[in-house]
């Protein structure tokens, strides 16, 4: 990422706008903005496979959760940001991961440019791919500040996506249980 390109380029979107980026206030501004990107897209620069080690799952075949993980991405369509938490599900076949590796994952995926969609299966896939387990189940449940603070411009509404595979998606009873534990639990 070429920050000081990002800075030059900013100074150029405030002037656009009708703002001086020289006055106080501003001065420092594009370099901010620059510097934010940094965090804001920092996933490009990183795999959701990488230090994804897997343990051996002493046999354990139940469904493990791990819930209400915060999220921050940044809209595709309008750079807005959207936000809220994911609740992930997987049932083990023969190998697990570490409880702090599925938030990982979340925030490898959520520091792109997104759409809400897209981060909710490639959370799924990636974990399809690792682990290969009986069946993944990921809910993201976010607030668009696109929907927000233009457009319709509704401050409440939230938005609610699924990727279910496997036994969650086959065994509606499976998925009742995913659901109802991240709901209740």
């Amino acid at each position: 990422m070429d920050l000081k390109k990002i800075t030059k380029l900013y100074r150029e979107i405030l002037k656009e706008i009708g703002e001086d980026p020289e006055r106080e206030g501003l001065s420092k501004t594009p370099e901010r903005i620059a510097k934010s990107f940094e965090k804001l897209f920092g996933g490009y620069t990183r795999k959701a496979s990488e230090n994804l080690t897997q343990f051996d799952g002493e046999n354990y075949d139940e469904m493990i959760i791990c819930k209400d993980i915060d999220f921050y991405s940044t809209c595709e369509h309008h750079m807005q940001p959207f936000f809220g938490k994911i609740s992930i599900g997987y049932i083990p076949d023969k190998k697990i991961i570490g409880l702090s590796k599925l938030p990982r994952i979340v925030e490898i995926f959520s520091r792109r440019l997104q759409n809400q969609e897209r981060l909710t299966m490639q959370i799924a896939d990636t974990l399809n791919k690792i682990l290969k387990p009986k069946g993944v189940a990921v809910v993201v449940k976010a607030m668009h500040l696109c929907m927000m603070a233009r457009g319709v411009e509704k401050q409440n509404a939230s938005m609610i996506t699924s990727s279910c595979t496997g036994l969650f998606k086959k065994n509606a009873k499976t998925r009742s249980e995913f659901l109802r534990l991240i709901i209740e639990g």
